[in-house]
Parts: C-alpha cells; structure tokens; sequence
C-alpha cells in the first residue's frame, strides 16, 4: 500500500541571467532539445529521451521568462488531495466517483485515486473547457457577421 504525503512544490522564478542562458541554449541547438548527455567523473551517459521532453520544456519556459513549478504527488492520493488538484470540493469528487467519472478504487473504507488518473482527468476537463470556449467565441464571431 503506497503511503500518503502531502504534496510537495517548488516554485522556480527565472531570474534575468538564467533567462539569457536558457535562450542562448535553445539559440544554439535550433529552438529543440532532442538529445542530452551528462558528463560524471568523465563518464557520459545519455538522458533518456522522455526526461529531455522535460527539461526542453523547462528551458523553453525559462527562456520565456516563464515560472517553473516542480510538483510531487505520490502514485495514489486520497480523496482530499485529489480534490484539491482537480479545485472541487470533496463531497463533489465523491459524486463523482459514485458516478464512474474517475476512477477509484477503496483501501478499507476510505477511497483512494491514483495520480495519472486524477492528472488525466484534469487535462482532459481542460481540454473540454478550451474546445467549449473556442465554440462559444467562433459563435460570436459568427454573430457579429450578422
């Protein structure tokens, strides 16, 4: 059974130099990071290919001078922290759960979530949200044609 703990974050603000290295980097590879080696008591290992996705996001963000925030979860959350990441209230993920909208399972009698099913939802609400959105302004739009 995976422990529960809390969340943990960290917030990285890009200070004005790192901002600078961050775009010259990505000024001297063409814009995208595709491969990475680190270099250890003259030893170079590849970084895998998911982990340079990561870190060239993090460098386009800071070349942006963009905020990065580095969050923790662990595999299974309980069902206030799930709340708390999707921004509802517990007794609405708990309808939700009845409702088959995410899954769940139970550990005893408490109900539990793992992370990627709570993150996916989220993204995908997120998704649903913008499509709405972009929907309601193409109506506009096609109102103010008119």
């Amino acid at each position: 059974m995976t422990t529960p703990m809390a969340e943990e974050r960290t917030t990285l603000l890009t200070r004005p130099n790192e901002r600078r290295q961050a775009h010259e980097l990505l000024k001297q590879v063409g814009g995208h990071v595709e491969t990475l080696t680190v270099e250890s008591d003259s030893r170079k290992t590849p970084v895998p290919r998911e982990l340079v996705g990561i870190i060239g996001r993090i460098l386009e963000v800071m070349a942006s001078g963009g905020t990065v925030l580095i969050g923790a979860l662990p595999e299974e959350l309980t069902t206030t922290v799930a709340a708390e990441q999707l921004g509802i209230s517990r007794p609405t993920l708990m309808r939700m759960i009845r409702n088959g909208e995410i899954p769940a399972h139970k550990v005893g009698t408490h109900h539990r979530l793992k992370a990627v099913d709570v993150l996916t939802f989220k993204r995908e609400r997120l998704e649903r949200q913008r499509k709405a959105f972009d929907e309601l302004r193409a109506l506009e739009e096609d109102l103010d044609k008119l």
